[in-house]
């Protein structure tokens, strides 16, 4: 039977995705559930005010994941923590699930130093896409503060840039004991800079920063266009550099594409290693898909492993979210999870790309069948151009929700009724066609290649 603590982890990996990374951070760290009785969630939050914001702005996000999770789960309800100083007796049950709570979140992150001791090198998958940012990271452990200071390393979302720059400051912290290491965040930087000055406390924030051995600053685009927080980091920056600390960057943009930077910064950016973490190929989700399932102490057959990886592209976090939800569904079943449950997790949870064009579409299921474009358009009933046709309809539905007017316009001026007949006419055959849900499992890798 699944925990409380692992269905509220799985539910976090799901809201994480659906909220930008500021607001995750800002609103669901240091939550938990505290108990549940019968359908009923009680989250536990560490303030009135976050309890207030998630009530407000994030309840039908939570109440979804959850049910997503658990079809059991009628509502949410909210609970503040209470410490373990309180003199107020009304309410045990919350105080202590609220203490329990608190507890689990020390387990996980080091309020010190901010480092979370699950990424680690061990943990980090290394394939052909991360090999250079993760050769680089490396090296930094053998010559800190002289080889690839700062290192800077950059790439979309989801890619696995946190779990390598904290695995640094993991491993420094593991084999330096005496050395101090810091991971943060540029806004909680900025926040500690703009609380440190209202307070006439600059001077203890200078001393405290230049304090450390190895700095880690994660997301630094997120104080893009200020000012005085850009100047400080500037001044932080050279007083760590020229005493040999180590300085490591993280962002989604190479240095010199970042806006709203002075170009002094920018320079300081680029004045070591930049290193790029890139979308991942199929042969690495492959084996990151394998490395999670391992840590999970869960296995699934290779076909489906070979599902997500041609399906769940570019975002690890996604990968992960995915993964979550087959564990997390197999254990409230107490079965295996099918192929069909694995599609329909990943179809109404991860987010299609819609950069792919309809020309596009028609090109790669042409080039399957090995037909003519152009007959795609045409008004022939020939057998070998139906079926492929019909496959491109149901594609642009499904995959990328196009409505059916706009396929059958696109598709030579057919009526939509058409297409809702041949969305159906596949759907069905489906279900009974294996051959024919292979055929679109390679044309959908074909689309996404």
């Amino acid at each position: 039977m699944i925990t409380n603590r692992e269905l509220w982890q799985n539910t976090l990996v799901q809201i994480e995705l659906g909220t930008s990374e500021a607001s995750f951070r800002t609103w669901f760290r240091n939550t938990d559930i505290a108990n549940r009785d019968g359908g009923t969630i009680h989250i536990a939050v560490p303030s009135k005010i976050v309890k207030e914001w998630l009530m407000e702005k994030h309840h039908k996000l939570i109440l979804k994941a959850l049910r997503g999770l658990d079809s059991t789960v009628r509502t949410v309800e909210y609970v503040v923590h209470r410490s373990t100083t309180t003199t107020d007796r009304k309410t045990p049950k919350t105080q202590v699930m609220g203490n329990a709570s608190l507890d689990l979140q020390a387990l996980y992150i080091d309020k010190r130093d901010n480092l979370n001791p699950r990424y680690t090198f061990d943990t980090f998958v290394v394939g052909p896409f991360n090999q250079l940012a993760h050769a680089a990271a490396k090296a930094v452990l053998e010559r800190p503060g002289l080889a690839y200071n700062p290192l800077f390393v950059y790439g979309s979302t989801g890619r696995g840039k946190t779990h390598l720059i904290q695995a640094i400051g993991n491993h420094f912290k593991k084999t330096h004991a005496n050395k101090k290491v810091l991971y943060v965040t540029s806004e909680r930087f900025a926040v500690d800079y703009i609380n440190s000055v209202r307070a006439g406390h600059a001077n203890n924030f200078k001393d405290q920063y230049r304090s450390y051995d190895v700095l880690i600053m994660d997301d630094v685009q997120f104080i893009a266009n200020t000012e005085k927080t850009q100047e400080e980091l500037f001044h932080l920056f050279n007083a760590l550099y020229d005493n040999n600390k180590q300085i490591v960057f993280s962002s989604d943009k190479h240095p010199t594409l970042l806006p709203g930077f002075e170009d002094r910064l920018r320079g300081r950016f680029s004045a070591g290693m930049i290193a790029e973490i890139p979308e991942p190929d199929v042969e690495s989700r492959i084996a990151i898909i394998k490395a999670k399932l391992e840590q999970h102490s869960f296995s699934v057959p290779d076909d489906i492993v070979q599902y997500i990886a041609e399906n769940v592209r570019g975002n690890i976090r996604e990968i992960e979210g995915v993964l979550n939800m087959i564990v997390c569904k197999s254990q409230l079943k107490g079965k295996t999870i099918s192929h069909a449950d694995v599609r329909a997790l990943i179809k109404h949870n991860v987010k299609p790309n819609r950069g792919v064009s309809v020309d596009e579409v028609v090109r790669r299921v042409a080039q399957y069948y090995e037909i003519a474009e152009k007959s795609i358009y045409e008004k022939t009933r020939k057998k070998e151009v139906v079926k492929p046709r019909q496959i491109i309809m149901y594609i642009l539905r499904e995959e990328f929700n196009v409505s059916y007017p706009s396929i059958g316009e696109k598709l030579g001026g057919r009526d939509h009724t058409t297409v809702i007949h041949s969305c159906e006419k596949i759907k069905e055959e489906i279900k009974t066609n294996t051959s024919l849900e292979q055929e679109l499992d390679h044309i959908r890798a074909l689309i996404h290649a």
